[in-house]
C-alpha cells in the first residue's frame, strides 16, 4: 500500500515533465504572454475599453487561469522532489506573480493589479536561454555596479564643487548649488550640448576648456568603459553558469581506429652490449682451448696405452668444459 502513492507520483511527474518539456507547451506559454501584453496595452485606450471592456476582462481571466495551470504543471514535473521546484528562481517568481494576484488587497488596487499583470510579461525571459543569460548577467553585475556608482558619484561631486566655485556666480541656474552642478554634469555624461556648454564656460574663463576636457575624458570615457567592463564580465560569468557542469554525464567518445598494420621485414636483433660481447669472445676462446687440450690428451692416451683410455683426465676436462658452458 505504501508503494502505490510513490508509483502514482512518479507517473504523474513523468507525464508533467513530458508536457512541460514539449515544444508546443513553451510556444503556448509564450503566446499567452503576448496576448496578456496586448490586452494590457489595449486597456490604455478609453475607446477600446468602452467598446470591448468585457471581452478584454474575459481574456485577462483566461490568461490568468492558463498561467496558474502552467505553474501547476511545472510543480507536477517536480512532484517526486518538490524542493527542486523552489530552488529554481523563475518558478518562485511565477508563484509570487500568480499568488499576489489572488491577494484580496491586490484585486481592488487597480495600479497594483496592473503592475502584477505587467510583471507576467517578464515571464517570457525564462523561455529563451539568451534572455536568461542577459538577465543573469545584469543581476551578477549589481555588486560591481555598487562600486562603480560610488566612484562615479565621487568624481561628479569633485567636478561639481569646482564648477560651483568657477561658474556659480555666472550661471546660478546650472551651478548655483552643488546639487545643481552635479545634475548639470550628470546630464553632460551623454555629451549632449557639450559644445554650447563649453562656449558658455569660455566666456567666464579660458580654464574652462581644461575643466570640461578633463571631465569628458574621466567621466564620459573612463567611467563608461569601466561600466561596460563590469557588465561584460558579469555576462561572461552568466554564460559560464549556463554551461553544463563538469560532473554532468557526457557522451562517451568512440575509441580511435587502430593503426593499419604495414608488413615490414624482420629486423635483426640488436647487437649485444660491448662488455657482454667481450665476455662471450673470452668464453669461446677458453672453450676452443679446452677442446684442443681434450683432443691432444685423447691422442696421447691412445698412443701410450692402447686399450686403456684416459678416463680420469678426460672426465676432469669434461667437467671443466661443463662449468665453462654453464
Amino acid at each position: 500500500m505504501r508503494e502505490l502513492p510513490a508509483a502514482v507520483g512518479t507517473r504523474v511527474a513523468g507525464w508533467c515533465t513530458r508536457v512541460v518539456e514539449a515544444d508546443w507547451f513553451n510556444t503556448a506559454s509564450f503566446g499567452l504572454i503576448i496576448v496578456n501584453a496586448v490586452v494590457l496595452g489595449l486597456e490604455t485606450y478609453d475607446r477600446v475599453v468602452d467598446r470591448a471592456g468585457g471581452a478584454l476582462s474575459a481574456v485577462e481571466y483566461v490568461c490568468f487561469a492558463a498561467f496558474a495551470v502552467e505553474l501547476v504543471l511545472r510543480f507536477g514535473a517536480q512532484l517526486t522532489t518538490p524542493g527542486r521546484f523552489f530552488r529554481d528562481g523563475w518558478n518562485v517568481f511565477d508563484l509570487v506573480i500568480v499568488a499576489a494576484s489572488l491577494v484580496p488587497g491586490a484585486r481592488e488596487n487597480v495600479t497594483l493589479l496592473r503592475l502584477l499583470r505587467l510583471a507576467r510579461v517578464v515571464r517570457a525571459v525564462r523561455l529563451f536561454p539568451g534572455l536568461r543569460v542577459i538577465i543573469g548577467g545584469v543581476l551578477r553585475s549589481l555588486p560591481g555596479l555598487g562600486g562603480f556608482l560610488m566612484v562615479a558619484t565621487l568624481t561628479i561631486y569633485l567636478y561639481a564643487m569646482v564648477g560651483w566655485m568657477t561658474f556659480g556666480a555666472a550661471y546660478p541656474e546650472r551651478y548655483g548649488t552643488v546639487g545643481q552642478a552635479m545634475l548639470t554634469l550628470f546630464l553632460l555624461l551623454s555629451l549632449d550640448g557639450i559644445t554650447d556648454t563649453l562656449e558658455a564656460g569660455r566666456l567666464v574663463s579660458e580654464w574652462s576648456i581644461l575643466y570640461y576636457a578633463s571631465y569628458i575624458v574621466v567621466a564620459s570615457y573612463l567611467l563608461t568603459n569601466l561600466l561596460v567592463g563590469i557588465v561584460l564580465k558579469a555576462l561572461d560569468e552568466a554564460h559560464q553558469a549556463e554551461r553544463p557542469t563538469p560532473g554532468a554525464p557526457a557522451v562517451p567518445a568512440l575509441p580511435p581506429p587502430p593503426d593499419p598494420v604495414v608488413p615490414t621485414r624482420a629486423t635483426p636483433p640488436p647487437p649485444p652490449p660491448a662488455d657482454l660481447a667481450v665476455r662471450l669472445r673470452e668464453l669461446r676462446a677458453a672453450m676452443d682451448a679446452l677442446e684442443a687440450e681434450l683432443a691432444r690428451q685423447h691422442q696421447v692416451g691412445g698412443a701410450g696405452a692402447p686399450g686403456r683410455p684416459a678416463t680420469g683426465r678426460r672426465s676432469k676436462a669434461q667437467r671443466r668444459a661443463a662449468r665453462l658452458r654453464a
